[in-house]
């Protein structure tokens, strides 16, 4: 089985962003234990720009980009000495991949990571991944790993996606504030997963929160691989999800498996817009598999250009696709509504065609 992990900051590091050396020694351990079973394990995690933080002796995490980045160069090379050392005591060899957007919407790149982690794990290393934030624009960046362990499960073909955090799984609600709420266990292929609300960060040292572990296991399921959200707190979690017994939230793949293109485009790339279509569309686009043309177009928002990612959504407001356009925003308001007979030869006679389009329900 090959197993991609991955450790948020809130699980890594203190209130002060010290490296909890402690974690990482249990997690290193887990991932040992793996191996010997007979797994790969591949390893997602944060931590760099909060360890950065403690080593400048900062006295709180700031919030503009260029000092992010240097922070999170400083932090990166001492997130790796502890894991080399942990790793290493126990006969293990790590090795640092460090990925941006990029890597995973050119072909080429896409390939060439997953080359270079394949053969990592031939070699028997363990390849630790982070976002490469030193250098990643803040434009063309995802800002937090859950997104980046995803990607990497659909590139590597993985059986399992572990995402570690501060809590022991999805619940019905908030438990920090509603006692009545319930461990979710298990989530079918066939669930909305983002339909429970969810906080957009639990932690003011990391960057993601259970949003994001909630999306990160709607692309999981889209390629394919089981994915588990568990306390990193847990014993033994890294052996019990690879024996999927019951720990945290589990979510099961989905049957119909995307392209790493349809992937990109319904979860891995930046949304620019919205487009709202009528309640034809939405039939001809769901139970036809139709191309969405200007006639079912209502309502544009957003400043987009040709070839960007939108969202399309019902006159409800819920969200059926996204897809990549074939004109710009402001071409579209100038055509929706207008049947296709009544437009210029000039102007692309479909707004996405259903090549680019990825339904989400």
């Amino acid at each position: 089985m090959r197993i991609v992990v991955k450790i948020g900051t809130s699980s890594l590091t203190d209130e002060l962003g010290v490296i909890d050396e402690a974690v990482i020694e249990s997690l290193c351990a887990q991932v040992v234990q793996v191996r010997d079973l007979g797994h790969e394990v591949v390893l997602v995690s944060s931590g760099a720009v909060s360890a950065g933080v403690a080593a400048l002796g900062l006295a709180a995490r700031p919030t503009d980009t260029p000092t992010l980045q240097a922070l999170s160069a400083a932090g990166q090379s001492r997130l790796m000495e502890v894991y080399n050392r942990h790793l290493g005591a126990r006969g293990v060899v790590a090795a640092q991949v460090l990925l941006v957007p990029h890597d995973f919407v050119d072909r080429r790149q896409y390939l060439h990571a997953r080359q270079t982690l394949v053969r990592l794990l031939e070699l028997g290393c363990v390849p630790i991944i982070n976002e490469n934030d030193a250098i990643a624009s803040d434009e063309i960046r995802y800002g937090d790993n859950d997104r980046i362990a995803a990607l990497v499960s659909h590139n590597l073909a993985a059986d399992l996606l572990v995402l570690l955090t501060d809590t022991a799984g999805l619940y019905t609600s908030d438990p920090r504030t509603d006692p009545s709420a319930r461990l979710i266990a298990r989530v079918q292929a066939d669930d909305p997963l983002l339909s429970v609300s969810a906080g957009a960060s639990g932690s003011n040292r990391g960057s993601g929160g259970m949003a994001s572990k909630l999306a990160a296991a709607r692309t999981a399921s889209y390629s394919g691989v089981r994915a588990v959200i568990a306390s990193s707190k847990r014993p033994d979690v890294l052996a019990d999800a690879a024996s999927d017994l019951e720990v945290g939230t589990t979510f099961m793949p989905n049957d119909r498996k995307l392209s790493a293109r349809k992937l990109w485009i319904g979860f891995a790339s930046l949304v620019e817009g919205t487009i709202t279509v009528d309640d034809g569309a939405v039939h001809a686009l769901v139970e036809w598999g139709r191309s969405l043309l200007p006639a079912g177009v209502v309502d544009v928002r957003g400043s987009f250009d040709e070839e960007s990612i939108v969202e399309v959504c019902s006159t409800g407001g819920r969200v059926i696709a996204r897809g990549m356009v074939l004109c710009d925003a402001d071409t579209l308001r100038s055509i929706k509504g207008k049947r296709t007979g009544d437009l210029p030869s000039a102007i692309a006679h479909e707004v996405v065609h259903r090549d680019d389009l990825v339904l989400l329900h």
